[in-house]
């Protein structure tokens, strides 16, 4: 009998273990940490509320919870293939296993180049958070420089001086970066809870069930729309699957995602029935990304009505960290497989963590931010880029969702318990998700007739997924034919007993 890797290193002290492991330092409250920090549930709730209620009016309770089901068949998906396989790459890992290395090499792509879009974008977001809150502390000028949030210029400086920390910081060590975000979150939802209580026990509005029923949305297309923007939502609790071969045990990963995703489900579904008792759905939707903000105005004088805002930033910087976090991992594990190039295994001598690859997720967020604040045309792309980022999540959970129910087929003759688990569960979520995901593409073939460098033009709007996919078929094919690599042979990824990595003599 083979032992897991958790096993396998079980019993052992730090200056035992042989230089070809990964630190097994991280328990369940670090993956909870990561996977939530991740999913930034405050951040989400603050951007997202207004650009849903946008697309299916006051419905967004109906919308969230919805979506919560095939995420939670998809989360499934991932514990048991986790369970099998602890491996960073993950969905890249198990999809090339299980469907093949094309798929499976397209499951790792598309959400890393989401990833690094997200960061570029995120980090003007979260330079402006950063300078709004610094204006309410009476800060307005730096050196000469107005600290003036509305400056896409100023904002992406302070936010990329913000990656920048957070990017440091992650390469000294997953441990110490956990326990930053763990305390971020608990003051970001102790301000979110409190204002979103007060807001539900004395709103303006009259709380109606019908916020709870999907069959008034309006259209087909807005219910494709809303459930891939609330899958979107849920996006980032897998990434405490992302350092599984740095827990303890493996199974704390999924014990983390799962805790997350639930925590998760009852913020958002609280947080979207307490901003619909405050404002009414015009006052939402004109309020857009200043929402939550605008909550703490409404409800309480200052200094109190900046700690909404204070959450906001908290949150922003704790999603990017733990962006970074997974994307250095999911291409380490593509470095090892030689699916991409030898830089992406290079592992810091000191902090056992890939700082090489770190930096550079690092330095091409950058890159993007900045050519985003010199060609305008570029800043509309990124965000019509973040908004078309849903289809391509619901791609890379889609296809690890149908790998587990490849995989463990031969579950069906362990009773009707193991088979819809194993099977029917992942199958079923899977297919939801990419179903919506191709009914949206079509609704964006559709809506236009010409394209147009436009955040609202349904022909840019799909060309962008589309490009990410081309890309990883290009990637794809480089790593066959040019680099050789092993994984088109096999579809199988290596772990981390094929690196040379330094021992963990620090105990962090």
């Amino acid at each position: 009998m083979s032992l897991t890797p958790g096993q396998a290193t079980a019993g052992r002290s730090a200056q035992d273990r042989p230089p070809t492991e990964l630190r097994r330092s991280l328990g369940v409250l670090d993956g909870v940490a990561i996977a939530a920090s991740s999913t930034a549930a405050t951040t989400s709730i603050a951007i997202g509320m207004g650009a849903i209620g946008t697309i299916v009016g006051l419905q967004a309770p109906a919308l969230l919870l919805l979506a919560f089901l095939p995420v939670l068949g998809i989360a499934t998906a991932f514990a048991r293939l986790n369970r099998s396989e602890p491996n960073c790459g993950n969905g890249y890992t198990w999809v090339g296993t299980s469907l093949g290395p094309w798929p499976g090499f397209l499951a790792g792509w598309v959400t890393l180049v989401g990833s690094v879009v997200f960061l570029g974008y995120t980090s003007a977001v979260t330079g402006s958070v950063v300078l709004i809150f610094a204006n309410k502390a009476g800060l307005h000028s730096l050196a000469g420089i107005a600290l003036d949030p509305t400056s896409t210029a100023v904002s992406t400086v302070v936010g990329l001086v913000v990656l920048a920390g957070v990017t440091a910081l992650a390469i000294t060590g997953v441990r110490a970066a956990t326990r930053l975000q763990f305390g971020l979150l608990v003051f970001e939802y102790a301000v979110l809870l409190v204002f979103c209580t007060w807001a539900l026990v004395t709103g303006r509005q009259d709380f109606s069930w019908s916020w709870f029923n999907p069959f008034e949305i309006s259209s087909g297309t807005a219910f494709a729309q809303g459930m891939v923007l609330a899958v979107f939502f849920f996006w980032g609790w897998d990434a405490a699957f992302s350092v599984t071969e740095e827990t303890r045990d493996p199974g704390d990963s999924a014990r983390g995602g799962f805790i997350a995703l639930f925590a998760m489900l009852g913020l958002f579904i609280f947080a979207s029935v307490a901003f619909q008792r405050e404002m009414s759905l015009p006052e939402l939707i004109a309020n857009g990304p200043q929402a939550l903000p605008y909550l703490g105005a409404e409800l309480a004088a200052e200094p109190w009505a900046s700690l909404p805002l204070l959450a906001l930033m908290f949150s922003a910087v704790a999603s990017v960290q733990s962006s970074v976090i997974p994307t250095a991992r999911g291409l380490l594990a593509m470095g090892r497989d030689r699916t991409m190039g030898p830089l992406w295994t290079r592992i810091h001598p000191r902090y056992g963590t890939p700082a090489a690859g770190t930096v550079v997720v690092m330095s091409i967020a950058t890159a993007i931010a900045l050519l985003a604040m010199a060609i305008p045309e570029l800043s509309d792309m990124l965000l019509a880029a973040v908004n078309a980022i849903g289809l391509v999540v619901a791609l890379y959970y889609g296809l690890t969702a149908l790998a587990c129910a490849v995989r463990f087929r031969a579950a069906r003759r362990d009773g009707p318990r193991e088979a819809l688990l194993a099977v029917g569960v992942p199958a079923a979520s899977g297919l939801i998700l990419l179903g919506l995901g191709g009914y949206l593409a079509y609704s964006y073939l559709t809506m236009s007739d010409h394209i147009e460098l436009s955040p609202d033009n349904g022909w840019f709007m799909l060309s962008l997924p589309v490009t990410i996919v081309l890309s990883g078929l290009v990637m794809a094919a480089v790593a066959k034919y040019v680099r050789r690599s092993p994984y088109f042979t096999t579809g199988r990824g290596t772990d981390a007993d094929a690196l040379s990595l330094p021992m963990d003599h620090t105990g962090v």
